[in-house]
């Protein structure tokens, strides 16, 4: 994410101020079940503005929650995760070629020089069914050849967000509605509370050492992949990288305050992105079906990831995050 500076960014101490304001409560949708609680933020791209657990002392977020200014200004960035569809981190040149045809995304978003996690992120999601743990978010994109750089295959995209058994529950799906095949990636990208005791644990097989501009060079041996099975700091290196064939499950711990968060993935969630900067207060774990620059990326399927959805095709996985107090 080193597009933007978000280095003002600090997680809310115990508060969630912007709950107080009559005009976001009245945008966002809250879910409970039994002391967890998910507020979802529909038309700020679908995010989720927080996952916490209420307790006498005040929220204990399990997400670093939202920033005030991300309702404000309507940017997901700030928010506690947002959805990613249909492609995951960048795309180089905002361009790839695809059954025969360059598909041109520049000027979908000037704030960046590579064309970044999709477009459904940059737009308001419709409200579905609902209860009072379940929200089902739904977003269609039909293309629009007057807008420069965008996605150029229709498709519909959803998200199912539940809190049950003790845990927050992301059914992500998507159907190809184009009468033509579409290439195609997803995930969710949340951002972690980041302390100087935090620690990240996951199985990892390798990681894409990647250029200044964020984008993969080669699949390859890190310190970090040991660093990661024996629980890394945040602090250890400064990571914006991609590790492929990770065993679909990841903690982070915060041992000095006796909890930890386990994060599990269905597949085809088989690549895992840790946005770890150096002396910054963000951490991202996330997991994702593709690398980035996974349209131009050369190398084996499994190690690249992503897929070609068929017209009418649909694809549907789920993620899940447990907390834990030790």
């Amino acid at each position: 994410m080193r597009d933007v500076s978000l280095n003002s960014i600090r997680p809310l101490a115990t508060g969630l101020m912007w709950l107080d304001d009559p005009a976001v409560v009245a945008t966002v949708v809250t879910l409970s079940d039994g002391a967890l609680r998910a507020v979802i933020a529909p038309e700020v791209g679908g995010a989720l503005a927080a996952f916490y657990e209420t307790t006498p002392d005040g929220p204990l977020h399990w997400l670093r929650p939202a920033a005030p200014a991300a309702f404000a200004e309507r940017d997901p960035l700030r928010m506690a995760s947002f959805p990613l569809f249909p492609y995951c981190n960048r795309i180089r040149d905002a361009r790839f070629d695809f059954d025969g045809r360059t598909i041109d995304l520049a000027g979908n978003d000037t704030r960046f020089g590579h064309a970044l996690h999709g477009n459904a992120w940059r737009h308001p999601w419709q409200v579905g069914a609902r209860t009072e743990s379940s929200v089902e978010l739904r977003f269609e994109h039909e293309p629009d050849s007057r807008v420069p750089g965008d996605w150029p295959f229709r498709y519909c995209a959803r998200q199912r967000i539940e809190l049950s058994g003790g845990a927050l529950h992301i059914t992500l799906s998507a159907q190809n509605l184009a009468g033509q095949p579409m290439p195609f990636g997803m995930g969710h990208h949340p951002y972690y509370p980041r302390t100087a005791q935090t620690r990240v644990y996951a199985d990892v097989a390798a990681m894409w050492h990647a250029d200044a501009d964020v984008l993969p060079t080669h699949l390859g041996p890190h310190p970090a992949v040991t660093a990661l099975r024996e629980g890394m700091s945040p602090d250890a290196f400064d990571l914006d990288n991609n590790f492929a064939n990770w065993s679909r499950e990841a903690t982070i711990a915060w041992p000095d305050e006796h909890r930890r968060l386990t994060m599990t993935a269905d597949a085809p969630f088989d690549h895992m992105v840790i946005f770890a900067p150096a002396n910054d207060a963000q951490l991202c774990v996330e997991p994702v079906t593709n690398t980035t620059d996974c349209f131009n990326a050369v190398g084996m399927r499994e190690h690249v990831g992503g897929c070609v959805l068929q017209p009418g095709e649909e694809i549907a996985a789920t993620l899940k995050w447990t907390p834990h107090k030790d």
